[in-house]
């Protein structure tokens, strides 16, 4: 897609012919967007194979293509290509429908749901605890998929899907691995070949597709309306005939949720504990919290003002670790910003990994300080230079759930358990559609019941006395 001539581009990496900078993104383009920032100011042009792409590096630009202007752009490739899984769900799909689907949608997430949401957070997190042994070795990323799915599946579907966890986070990671190589140019055509990876990708999808089916089927076989997210989705489609939504609407409705609901979250726990186990004095300041505010007892959604060292925790992890690392608009007319045209089908990318380390708005960017997010100091930020969930009339639905459930999480593990990284586990960061950590997060499992604590009730780990990792 080739830009007039005349177009004057601003500042960025030196060009490279045919595949661009394509190779440099691929292998890690939260940091090649990062260095690109840094070096070359607060717009940046670079090209991925044909494709002209726009870095938008300060607060005001953000603003200006989420809220000012977001009239004139539609989504951009990897939300495009992404329907070859989601379909046509909220976050894939475009104008009026997507209106629509939001308005559909929305009062599942509405304020006064979030309290009963929170009670079913904290039974599936005290599950999930009884689970832990002192002494033994865990993959806390996998842990927090785990929980985050039992979550999701009991608050919108009021369905169980604890027993398939471990084949739907294997298919989550199969169709992640391979989305990277279904969203770069030319990979229409890829997509058309018997290749291993693209039968690989094909099974995961299925063994999703199973998955939310076999909840819908249930649901229209028991007629019952239980008032959650997919009574609404069959509820609409069965009261609007001439327009309501298809089969494969409620699918690609449920399956967008359903995959959204969690994945971000369980990222973003995982990072979260992992910059506990680096930060001993934030972890002491949230467990002394705890125990100040909940006394032993399990926490409740109406404990959640009160925890504000935990939320403040919660959101620096968010912010050097934002599962969504980037936001990416296609340009669908001619526009300006920032003093720039910018042609019709060129891509801006908005990265909150990239805002999120700006030492203009976050000192010393790189150190873990929950201090950031004191009433005080949250204040002096501009607009989007913190946007871990987005902005304007697409911003995250489920913001507020994700918030929640990330603080009533913390509080309910963090009274029992410490977990510390294994010795020599590489961490670091996989950027596909979200933020992943790359290896996983190897971490031991420690009682966090200091002499003369109690554990919350019904726990059973009082039983089993802490002892050295094993080998």
């Amino acid at each position: 897609m080739a830009a007039p001539a005349n177009i004057i581009r601003p500042p960025g990496p030196p060009h490279r012919p045919f595949l661009g900078h394509l190779f440099s993104f691929r292998r890690d383009a939260p940091e090649f967007l990062f260095d690109a920032g840094a070096r070359y100011g607060d717009i940046v042009y670079f090209r991925l194979g044909p494709q002209h792409i726009y870095l938008l590096n300060h607060p005001d630009y953000v603003k200006e293509v989420l809220v000012t202007q977001q009239s004139k752009f539609i989504k951009s490739r990897i939300l495009q290509r992404s329907k070859i899984l989601l379909g046509e769900g909220l976050l894939t799909s475009e104008g009026d429908l997507h209106l629509r689907q939001r308005r559909l949608v929305q009062p599942a997430f509405h304020r006064d749901r979030l309290a009963g949401y929170g009670a079913t957070m904290i039974a599936c997190a005290t599950r999930a605890g009884d689970r832990w042994r002192p002494g033994e070795t865990l993959d806390v990323a996998h842990e927090m998929t785990r929980l985050t799915l039992a979550i999701v599946a009991q608050t919108l579907f009021s369905a169980d899907v604890e027993a398939e966890a471990a084949e739907i986070g294997q298919a989550m990671t199969d169709i992640l691995g391979l989305f990277n190589m279904l969203v770069m140019p030319f990979s229409e055509l890829l997509q058309k070949l018997p290749l291993p990876a693209i039968r690989r990708f094909e099974r995961a999808r299925g063994r999703l597709d199973a998955t939310i089916y076999k909840i819908i089927h249930e649901r229209r076989a028991s007629g019952e309306d239980r008032g959650d997210l997919l009574s609404m989705l069959l509820l609409a489609q069965d009261e609007d005939s001439s327009g309501g939504m298809s089969d494969r609407q409620v699918r690609d409705e449920a399956l967008t949720l359903f995959l959204a609901g969690h994945e971000t979250t369980s990222n973003a726990l995982t990072w979260t504990w992992y910059l506990l186990s680096q930060h001993p004095e934030a972890e002491e300041r949230m467990r002394a919290e705890l125990r100040r505010v909940l006394g032993g007892r399990p926490p409740t959604a109406g404990d959640l003002p009160l925890l504000t060292d935990t939320g403040r925790i919660f959101s620096e992890a968010l912010r050097l670790y934002p599962p969504a690392w980037a936001i990416g608009r296609m340009a669908a007319v001619d526009c300006e910003v920032a003093g720039y045209t910018i042609p019709a089908g060129s891509i801006l990318l908005a990265s909150p990994y990239v805002m999120h380390r700006d030492p203009r708005y976050f000192p010393d960017p790189h150190r873990f300080d929950m201090d950031r997010w004191t009433p005080e100091e949250a204040a002096k930020l501009p607009k989007f230079a913190y946007f871990p969930f987005g902005g304007g009339a697409r911003t995250c639905i489920g913001d507020r759930f994700a918030s929640m459930e990330g603080v009533l999480l913390l509080a309910t593990l963090a009274q029992r358990w410490r977990l510390k990284l294994v010795p020599g586990h590489p961490v670091a960061h996989r950027a596909v559609i979200t933020l992943r950590t790359k290896h996983g997060m190897k971490m031991t499992v420690h009682s966090a019941t200091a002499p003369g604590e109690t554990h919350p009730p019904n726990s059973i780990a009082a039983a089993h006395p802490d002892s050295p990792p094993s080998r």
